[in-house]
């Protein structure tokens, strides 16, 4: 029989993890939309529930995304024999991006997950396949055969640019272990969608804080190699091993302010007692894009003014557009381990919440299970 602390440990990853796939598909919709009254144009009273995603977009520039590499097209020609997108990696979707307006999420149906979601799950199937353990080189290995498969393993149309410039430079020959480039917007927030589970199971198993934020740097750097999105993680992994650890911690309003001050020099608890609005401090005061010296700060924002309504805090998120798919599966992953609770509200309504409940509680078991000398 379980001790009463493993199941609360289990309950709160649970939780946590359901939750931030929520996020995700919640999201979906106006991923992206940097106008929040276009949002209330297609919505009329926002997002409430999950959506499918519209057939226009009005603030697209997926046309202007190379489909050769990260980051925008060139003006020059290339020497490349084939193109990333379409020859490579989303195979049959590159019709989409040439046209103006289409939405990122072309043609996805409410409930759900984009393709960094399915990364994540992809994450935990290969922790879950190797006993619970993490392994760098199996990993990679699975993000290649699921990206490059000729059968679409995810509903997606869009590959943020990371993606785009680890398969261009794997083409180029480099070792998947190097593959990792640095584009315009390699620190996004994008890049800590596969971190939380990541930590979450590290924790489990027993590791430390310090052990975890290794780990967790090395995993970034496949794919995201940035020093500045590097210090913000490991931050995030603190926080999150706080939250899951620590049974008397302080206020939670206190560890938020700790953390802020510590990975960006700004006290959040101050700015959530100014009762701005929330377009005025995500949109305003930092951008609703997705470099992390913004979309950080707007996380923790969101995080510690919607504590006690994790449901609420989803909504607002998805609702004040930008990169609002991959800033709440950061939040959502905080809240659900702050404020855990069961049922997970519209968790039921992802359109594959049985196998992601089932891969969740796998990679719960299977990191408990291990003895960490």
């Amino acid at each position: 029989m379980k001790l009463e602390t493993e199941v609360q440990l289990t309950s709160k990853v649970v939780s946590a993890l359901k939750l931030m796939f929520v996020a995700d598909s919640l999201s979906m919709p106006t991923h992206w939309f940097y106008r929040i009254a276009d949002i209330y144009s297609f919505y009329p009273n926002g997002i409430t529930t999950l959506e499918n995603a519209p057939s226009h977009h009005p603030g697209s520039i997926m046309s202007l995304h190379s489909v050769e590499g990260g980051g925008r097209k060139k003006n020059s020609h290339t020497s490349k024999s084939s193109q990333i997108v379409g020859d490579v990696i989303l195979k049959g979707k590159e019709i989409y991006w040439n046209r103006p307006n289409i939405h990122y999420h072309h043609g996805m149906r409410a409930g759900e997950n984009t393709l960094n979601a399915h990364c994540a799950r992809l994450l935990m199937r290969t922790i879950n396949s190797n006993g619970g353990n993490y392994d760098k080189t199996l990993f990679l290995q699975a993000y290649i055969d699921f990206m490059t498969s000729n059968t679409p393993l995810h509903p997606d149309t869009y590959a943020e640019s990371y993606h785009r410039e680890f398969f261009a430079n794997l083409e180029r020959g480099l070792p998947a272990e190097s593959c990792g480039g640095k584009t315009h917007d390699t620190a996004s927030i994008g890049g800590l969608v596969t971190i939380g589970p990541l930590a979450l199971s590290l924790f489990l198993s027993g590791l430390n804080v310090s052990e975890v934020r290794k780990i967790c740097s090395e995993h970034l750097q496949l794919t995201h190699p940035d020093s500045h999105l590097r210090r913000i993680s490991e931050s995030y992994v603190t926080l999150l091993g706080r939250l899951l650890l620590e049974t008397n911690t302080k206020d939670f309003a206190e560890l938020i302010k700790e953390i802020s001050i510590e990975s960006i020099g700004i006290n959040i608890e101050e700015l959530v007692r100014r009762q701005l609005s929330d377009e005025m401090v995500v949109g305003g005061k930092f951008s609703s894009a997705c470099y992390i010296t913004d979309s950080w700060p707007s996380v923790l924002y969101l995080a510690l003014k919607y504590i006690d309504d994790p449901k609420k805090a989803l909504l607002v998120n998805a609702n004040l557009g930008g990169d609002n798919v991959h800033r709440g599966v950061v939040l959502g992953t905080i809240l659900g381990l702050a404020s855990f609770s069961d049922p997970v509200p519209f968790y039921d309504e992802l359109t594959e919440s049985e196998a992601t409940t089932r891969e969740i509680e796998m990679l719960c078991s299977s990191s408990q299970s291990l003895e960490v000398s």
